[in-house]
């Protein structure tokens, strides 16, 4: 009576959880009988309450927990033991956005629970963002800049993983340059102040997507 849906697709998993609930609680009681938790927010002591909570005029209760990978450790722990023995009237839904090769947590419950898996959202990297702006795609290019610096990619870095994507590709020489030359001067342009890093980057993007040479290399 455990499930583990991993992905990010809300419709979808929306859909899914409303078909457990439709098939497992009677629809004049069902609002008595399901909880949604957030993790961030979730005690061991409310948890472990909320798995101790008796159906009302049904056979099961529903608890849902979002956003699972970010509980409390504690919490973790109890689930793995919870789940080797889970409850007979309690229906436990796990709400995971996405899968991670060094989560052990999430490992150990994968082999504990039912696992439904949605569409997953690759994260960026400058592989994926060296690719778009081969295509030419500003828009999209900008939009990926945008979400590797949000989530902490440095600038320097962000420049240093082109020039390996790029070298790796075994572009012609002169196209090599010319790239290397994009890079430079934005390189530059940060260290010494000239432009602020985000407008530094920003216009290494545009001005590489605008280069009609670059984009027939590819073809």
């Amino acid at each position: 009576m455990v499930y583990l849906c991993i992905g990010q697709d809300p419709p979808s998993k929306h859909a899914f959880f409303q078909k457990i609930k439709e098939n497992s609680l009677p629809a004049a009681v069902a609002s008595f009988n399901q909880d949604t938790l957030y993790a961030r927010e979730l005690t061991l002591r409310d948890l472990q309450e909320k798995l101790l909570c008796l159906p009302v005029k049904s056979a099961k209760r529903l608890i849902l927990i979002k956003e699972a990978q970010g509980l409390k450790k504690e919490v973790k722990e109890f689930l793995v033991r919870y789940c080797r023995k889970p409850s007979a009237h309690i229906i436990l839904i796990l709400d995971v956005e996405r899968t991670d090769k060094y989560d052990l947590w999430l490992k150990e419950i994968t082999g504990l629970a039912k696992v439904y898996r949605f569409r997953e959202e690759i994260p960026p990297n400058t592989f994926t963002l060296g690719r778009q702006i081969e295509s030419g795609k500003i828009d999209v290019a900008l939009h990926l800049l945008h979400r590797l610096l949000k989530e902490g990619e440095r600038p320097e870095r962000i420049i240093g993983g082109l020039r390996y994507a790029w070298g790796k590709e075994g572009t012609a020489v002169l196209e090599t340059r010319r790239r290397l030359k994009f890079l430079l001067r934005c390189d530059v342009e940060i260290k010494t102040g000239k432009l602020p890093p985000l407008l530094a980057l920003e216009r290494l993007v545009i001005g590489l997507c605008a280069t009609p040479s670059l984009r027939s290399s590819t073809r």
